[in-house]
């Protein structure tokens, strides 16, 4: 796994979080389609925008790493819990999990798991183990604010799905609405103004865009190493505009401020 950088800039207190961006084949043979679900309106954070599944990671996600075998750090190891538990719980998908996996299973195990909250009784009722391999580590985005005491300090991992014979229903809870669509597909719907998407959001499905499958993703987040990408402020001529690093993978870098959506 690559090494994560911290930032100079970031917050030492960020609400560390964890997200998927699912991968599944297109039936057209086209560009793969990506999950994204649609935050209520009700919510604090990125109310009513379109955004990948994931959430914080839970104490239990961390009492759960220290009982998993890995050669990977045990904070990196967390996360990943934390982004199959969230998918899981959000959508009714089980990724990076082994054992006897069909549609019935998993619903009863995003069941078990709603009615639990933690995955660790979950596996052991459903005699499943781990595969926190299959969550690949993509980016990391810290968007530091002194004016916002909460930020969420959000490590972004891929998985691919495969096949798009699945079941997906949205938990009507954060969520009122989950839908399949491509990475260019979900920046035309925001060019038209039928998404919202902050800015996070947009700029990795900037980068998304760019992979016709699967495999090309996951070459890329071995060209790039995750570094933590804190966002910020550029003056330039008269304008104001957010911006990340350049050598991060993404393809573009910034928008003017005033077009930037706000979480």
């Amino acid at each position: 796994m690559a090494e994560h950088e911290i930032h100079p800039g970031a917050n030492a207190d960020g609400i560390p979080a964890a997200t998927v961006v699912v991968f599944r084949r297109a039936g057209d043979g086209g560009p793969p389609e990506l999950l994204m679900v649609t935050r209520s309106r009700s919510m604090t954070f990125a109310g009513g925008a379109a955004v990948f599944p994931g959430g914080r990671v839970d104490p239990a996600d961390y009492d759960l790493a220290s009982a998993t075998a890995s050669d990977l750090p045990h904070d990196e190891v967390a996360h990943r819990i934390a982004a199959i538990r969230e998918t899981l719980e959000e959508t009714g998908l089980a990724i990076g999990l082994k054992g006897a996996i069909d549609a019935a299973a998993a619903q009863k195990a995003r069941a078990l798991l709603l009615e639990d909250g933690a995955i660790a009784p979950v596996l052991e009722a459903m005699g499943w183990t781990l595969q926190i391999d299959a969550v690949l580590p993509f980016a990391r985005w810290f968007p530091k604010n002194e004016r916002i005491p909460r930020v969420f300090d959000t490590r972004f991992y891929l998985a691919d799905l495969g096949t798009g014979a699945v079941d997906i229903a949205v938990d009507e809870t954060e969520n009122t609405k989950l839908f399949w669509i491509t990475a260019q597909g979900a920046l035309d719907a925001a060019e038209r103004g039928d998404l919202s998407v902050i800015y996070p959001t947009r700029r990795n499905l900037e980068r998304l865009a760019q992979f016709g499958s699967f495999a090309r993703a996951a070459e890329d987040c071995a060209r790039f190493p995750v570094k933590t990408i804190a966002p910020f402020l550029s003056v330039e001529g008269e304008q104001r505009w957010l911006r990340i690093p350049d050598d991060a993978g993404y393809p573009i870098t910034g928008e003017p401020l005033d077009d930037v959506m706000r979480g």
